[in-house]
């Protein structure tokens, strides 16, 4: 039974994480590609690789993540931010960024950027992002 009163939940900063367990985050999200299946290494690589990867544990469990980029000294991106679905609208992905934030801001990191689905824009707005008038996403398809 899950504890709504989020008592339970801990944001950790990590450097490993179960396969398994960010398996079942990605499929869970909708990110999840069947090419993946061939070389299940990459997994690693984006926990060890990240500047910060923040994991959200229940019972040690991990239940949602999120990581950022950055150069470690003035600028940084916040992406894969996902929680499993019978843990959403409880305030866990706004602990995960708010804790990737906080360990950027340690590091002086003073700008911090993100990519928000559509319908996600209010969730970012509360926390403190605020969109890019005149700036658009791009993504290398070449």
């Amino acid at each position: 039974m899950f504890d709504d009163s989020n008592a339970q939940i801990k944001i950790e900063i990590v450097k490993s994480a179960s396969k398994e367990e960010l398996i079942a985050l990605y499929k869970d999200a909708g990110w999840w590609k069947a090419e993946y299946e061939k070389d299940l290494s990459f997994l690693n690589a984006i926990v060890e690789n990240s500047a910060f990867f923040a994991g959200a544990f229940y019972n040690k469990t991990l239940i949602g993540m999120g990581r950022a980029l950055s150069d470690m000294a003035s600028d940084a991106y916040i992406q894969d931010v996902a929680v499993l679905s019978k843990y959403r609208n409880k305030g866990v992905g706004e602990k995960i960024v708010k804790r990737l934030i906080e360990e950027l801001k340690k590091m002086g990191v003073d700008w911090i950027g993100l990519i928000g689905k559509p319908g996600t824009a209010s969730f970012y707005e509360k926390i403190g992002f605020k969109a890019l008038e005149g700036h658009y996403p791009f993504k290398y398809e070449g």
